[in-house]
């Protein structure tokens, strides 16, 4: 690697900035080295103009950025040098403002121009200017890494790939080849690489969100060319056909998912027939082998989806291959007619998220011909395609259709569970009502009739004509019974 980074003052200070938690940072690495010099003398050149419009696309209003120049570090030669560090999206002015000085940078105390280091740029941006923090670096370049005046780029590319491939703070990062012919004194070039790479799972998050925006799609509509990850969501399962079956219906959403609609009160539904198109979603590789499988999982059940063929050969992008699928939902675990969730959405459905996982084993990836032919075109005699190229130990990827279940329950055991709440209501007021009411009693003591007025859990003394007690009666809601009768006395109930 390169020796340590060295940074300006300004790009160092930026890394003690903590920008609102909602808002993103982004550091743009502009590059100024001697290879660079057409873009920069050339008067037709839209090398800066292209810079002012990324940076007013990428931000938006919260968002913190440094802008900065770099090209290789030498002692009274940092590099990268901020240009500007702000809190919040600046404006065009300001942005042309700082880049229209900006001039292709030469050696200290020489006449000779800068070399440059990619790789330590990169570096820089991820350790000093977001300091640790999640955000997304861009580096605009021509390719060409040469520190020390190394002419071994090839060399040097393939060290600033193994940096994007095997540093961990690296989650995602895109290329954007640029076809810009420009004509220097010294130099000519017909290209330009946007890179930009997104650190920590957040700044994955926040470059997705970019990306779905379309924002970027209106000033690079270029493809993005895929570096990194190469092992997740490598292809799209898109249903193009779907056979319903008893008890379950589908249905295509216009956002690509699969809904499933299901009456719980029916039976069990067996398997669907489903037609797929996968599609290659790594741009500008070729799948040219792979072994797939797929499993459906929903309410924590897994089932597997037999696929046919179980294999894609040659999938190159933006050219799908077909799979038949037989698809039978896991609905085992899913909530019953008398679950709570049931009653709480009778008469309505109920939506369960779920997916489908597909994956490849022993995936060959390999760059696309027409990618080849762009680059030559773009770059010619650079090295740059043949090192293009995933590392060998990514042969697996994976890949996630989300799916939507709607449970339809009906209203009966909702009804019933109501009507029976009503019933236990009725019961309980009506012995409640025993209870408390008032109650008319025949007794016969030695031969006398006697009315007793009594109510439920009421102990009543009975006396003889001389006042002694004789018994006592005891009263329930259920009827009436003499205890503690005393031997020898005449005491019944009734007449």
């Amino acid at each position: 690697m390169t020796a340590p980074v060295k940074v300006s003052s300004a790009l160092l200070a930026y890394a003690l900035c903590v920008p609102a938690a909602h808002a993103a940072s982004h550091v743009f690495l502009v590059q100024n080295s001697g290879w660079m010099e057409p873009f920069y003398t050339d008067p037709r050149s839209p090398y800066k103009a292209l810079v002012t419009e990324v940076v007013q696309a990428a931000m938006a209003p919260d968002d913190a950025l440094v802008l900065a120049a770099f090209n290789q570090s030498l002692p009274g030669a940092p590099s990268p040098r901020a240009l500007l560090a702000q809190q919040g999206k600046p404006d065009r002015t300001r942005l042309r403002n700082v880049l229209n000085p900006l001039e292709v940078a030469r050696k200290p105390n020489s006449t000779a121009l800068a070399d440059t280091d990619l790789g330590e740029a990169v570096g820089a941006a991820i350790d000093t200017a977001l300091g640790g923090k999640p955000g997304l670096v861009w580096l605009f370049t021509n390719n060409r890494n040469s520190p020390n005046n190394d002419q071994a780029t090839a060399r040097r590319n393939r060290e600033f790939y193994q940096l994007i491939h095997g540093g961990k703070a690296i989650g995602k990062a895109l290329a954007f080849p640029l076809k810009m012919p420009v004509q220097g004194a010294q130099y000519r070039a017909g290209g330009l690489m946007v890179y930009v790479f997104a650190v920590q799972p957040q700044g994955v998050r926040e470059l997705d969100a970019l990306l779905a925006s379309g924002r970027l799609r209106q000033v690079i509509t270029e493809p993005p060319a895929r570096l990194k990850p190469l092992d997740q969501d490598t292809v799209r399962l898109v249903p193009a056909r779907v056979e319903n079956t008893p008890g379950v219906r589908y249905a295509v959403l216009p956002d690509g998912r699969l809904r499933a609609e299901l009456d719980a009160a029916a039976p069990a539904p067996g398997d669907a027939r489903i037609t797929w198109r996968i599609e290659n979603a790594i741009y500008p590789y070729t799948i040219s082998a792979a072994h797939i499988d797929a499993q459906a999982a929903l309410a924590g059940h897994v089932k597997p989806v037999r696929l046919e063929p179980d294999h894609v050969r040659d999938l190159a992008p933006g050219k799908p291959q077909t799979l038949a699928s037989s698809l039978g939902l896991p609905v085992a675990n899913l909530p019953g007619k008398w679950s709570l969730a049931a009653l709480r959405s009778a008469g309505s459905a109920q939506v369960l998220p779920g997916r489908i996982e597909v994956r490849l084993a022993d995936q060959q990836l390999e760059l696309s011909q027409a990618f080849r032919q762009r680059m030559a075109e773009l770059f010619p005699g650079d090295p740059l395609p043949d090192i293009f190229t995933p590392p060998e130990s990514l042969q697996a990827a994976r890949a996630t259709l989300p799916v939507e279940v709607r449970l339809q329950y009906g209203a009966g055991p909702l009804m019933a569970l109501i009507g029976g709440a009503f019933a236990l209501l009725g019961a309980t007021g009506a012995l409640a009502l025993a209870a408390t009411r008032g109650r008319k009693v025949v007794v016969t003591v030695d031969g006398e009739q006697r009315t007793v007025r009594t109510k439920a859990g009421a102990r009543t003394p009975l006396f003889n004509a001389a006042g002694d007690q004789v018994a006592e009666l005891h009263t329930t809601l259920f009827g009436h019974t003499l205890a503690n009768v005393r031997e020898g006395a005449n005491v019944r109930l009734g007449r």
